[in-house]
């Protein structure tokens, strides 16, 4: 299986459990990949079905949007499943990244991972 991936999109959205984090938006950090069948693009005979790399994004931003997630989980899920309903996505792995999550001690981030295929 081949792969598109987006890496590194950033956003500023209200994600997390605590009653602050409920109220102001904090950066969050999104990697997508689609797997999908690629053998085929490029050859001048191929059907037209390609992934849009901005259509992945905005799929990407629409579901991220200005509402409250509160947990990272749900929203990857959410990411994952909008991502399915892609023309030739069958697979996808979303992983999201909080750099401010609210633990005690540093850490760069907080890394929410998961992976889910169509029809699964």
């Amino acid at each position: 299986m081949d792969a598109i991936t987006l890496r590194g999109m950033r956003f500023h959205t209200l994600v997390g459990l605590l009653p602050h984090e409920a109220k102001f938006a904090q950066p969050l950090e999104l990697d997508v990949t689609a797997f999908l069948d690629l053998t085929q693009v490029g050859r001048h005979d191929a059907p037209a079905m390609r992934l849009d790399y901005r259509t992945l994004y905005q799929t990407v931003a629409d579901t991220v949007g200005t509402s409250h997630h509160k947990l990272l989980e749900g929203l990857c899920e959410r990411i994952a499943e909008a991502a399915l309903t892609l023309e030739g996505v069958e697979r996808v792995r979303v992983a999201a990244r909080k750099p401010h999550a609210p633990v005690p001690g540093p850490v760069e981030s907080v890394e929410v991972v998961i992976e889910r295929a169509r029809g699964a």
